[in-house]
């Protein structure tokens, strides 16, 4: 069997013209499911031709267009032709692009007013910089050629290049309008390493962060440090993309990182950040399996465990509650029943439960000691529906950094590119290629609601 596909054209007046554009041949008979329908080869061909066809189409109806000169306003002639290729995502198309030039003044106009040296569309720039966002450049490169007929730049290392291109024009973006204001908002800051590829440094640091409304507005932003990708510029063009107004609270968490409290005030975040639940809540843990861990040998030391575990679910519980000034107490009780386990030998190359809890109750007590000032009653946040840390921000550091910086991908980057690259996924997942990302979290119906005094 056999088909001639016809593409016709139909002008603004009635007129039409049509073009055979390929000829398609597949059998009958249905005996074998593999002869159904046409081929992935023929269909990227097809699409290819057809694109061929609108393009020759699109640039002679140009063509026939006279644009006015700009010095002495005359329609301009038609001076010559030139031929162009561009890349599209049904393949590789050429065209004659027209020169015009004025009859009175001689002056020269551009047929079209496109951006120099162009060579590929905007939309095949996205699709490419999209797939290289979700997975190594050499795949991205081979799924386009795989699946679409696009026959240009097929090479990872020119997508790797087209990808940082549209890095660049993101982190240089004027920010978008918001949709409504915001009353209130929740930032979250933190940082991670991936490996650097640089000669004498082994890590490069990633700052990332959240920024989140109580009408489901999102958007997470992320830069290599000492690029030049500002971190404070990236908060304060989230933050006006969100809906911030000069009467929109803002809540900010960080880990304890002087650092990253700094990169707040240079953003305009003037109000002190609390410090974020999750990393207490690490330590406090790490204090808890211990605990359960110690030695009861003797009847001594199963009640020095009893009050040492006691004494840790207290902690927690103070900590929670806005009472970390009394953590104190806590380490004094569980300092008068430690010498129960004193002589207590650890194994081969490990320390013995109490030591390592010891530690861990000092290592506990100094942090809190220190970011005393930015804590917070965690409690009352928790049950008025506010975040009472970056746990979040810990989860867009795996899914935005890791998965495909890191974890199974045995790679190095180098400082620029590891940045603009953070500025596609960034982008990506926040739903400025599509509608089909971002928007990971659902909105907090209790987001608003007022703590209690």
């Amino acid at each position: 069997m056999g088909w001639v596909l016809r593409l016709v054209e139909t002008g603004v007046e009635g007129s039409s013209r049509s073009v055979d554009v390929m000829v398609i041949n597949r059998p009958g008979d249905l005996g074998d499911v593999a002869t159904l329908g046409l081929t992935l080869a023929q269909g990227k061909q097809l699409v290819a031709l057809v694109q061929q066809q609108i393009v020759t189409a699109q640039s002679r109806d140009h063509a026939a267009r006279r644009p006015e000169c700009r010095t002495c306003t005359i329609p301009c002639q038609v001076k010559d032709y030139r031929p162009h290729q561009i890349a599209t995502v049904y393949g590789q198309v050429a065209l004659r692009l027209p020169r015009f030039r004025c009859a009175g003044c001689g002056g020269m106009e551009a047929g079209v007013d496109w951006p120099s040296h162009c060579r590929s569309t905007p939309e095949l720039d996205q699709l490419r910089a999209h797939l290289s966002a979700l997975m190594p450049y050499r795949i991205a490169a081979g799924l386009l050629e795989h699946l679409l007929p696009v026959d240009a730049g097929l090479h990872s290392e020119t997508v790797r290049r087209r990808t940082l291109r549209v890095g660049e024009q993101l982190r240089d973006a004027v920010p978008a309008e918001p949709a409504a204001p915001a009353a209130r908002i929740t930032l979250t800051l933190d940082s991670t390493f991936i490996r650097s590829c640089e000669d004498a440094q082994r890590h490069l640091e990633v700052r990332l962060g959240n920024i989140e409304t109580s009408h489901g507005a999102r958007r997470i932003f992320a830069a290599v440090a000492r690029t030049d990708t500002p971190i404070e510029g990236l908060i304060r063009r989230g933050l006006r993309e969100v809906g911030q107004t000069t009467d929109t609270g803002i809540s900010a968490f960080t880990d304890g990182c002087s650092g990253l409290r700094s990169i707040l005030v240079d953003a305009g975040v003037t109000k002190p950040p609390y410090l974020d639940w999750f990393h207490i809540a690490m330590r406090l843990q790490h204090a808890e399996k211990t605990a359960g861990t110690l030695s009861s040998e003797t009847p001594e030391q199963v009640k020095a465990k009893a009050v040492i575990v006691a004494e840790v679910e207290r902690l927690h519980w103070r900590i929670w509650n806005g009472r970390a000034k009394d953590a104190t107490a806590t380490i004094e009780r569980i300092r008068d029943v430690m010498p129960a386990f004193h002589g207590e030998q650890g194994g081969r190359k490990k320390d013995p439960s109490s030591r390592q809890l010891w530690t861990a109750l000092r290592e506990i007590n100094r942090y809190l000691t220190s970011q005393s000032a930015w804590l917070v009653n965690y409690a009352e946040r928790h049950r008025a529906g506010l975040r009472v840390g970056t746990s979040l921000t810990e989860g867009t550091a795996n899914f935005l950094v890791n998965r495909r910086m890191n974890k199974s991908q045995q790679m190095r980057w180098s400082r620029r590119g590891a940045d603009l690259l953070l500025q596609v996924r960034c982008a990506v997942l926040n739903a400025k290629f599509g509608p089909g990302f971002g928007q990971l979290f659902d909105a907090n119906p209790g987001f608003e609601t007022a703590i209690a005094a």
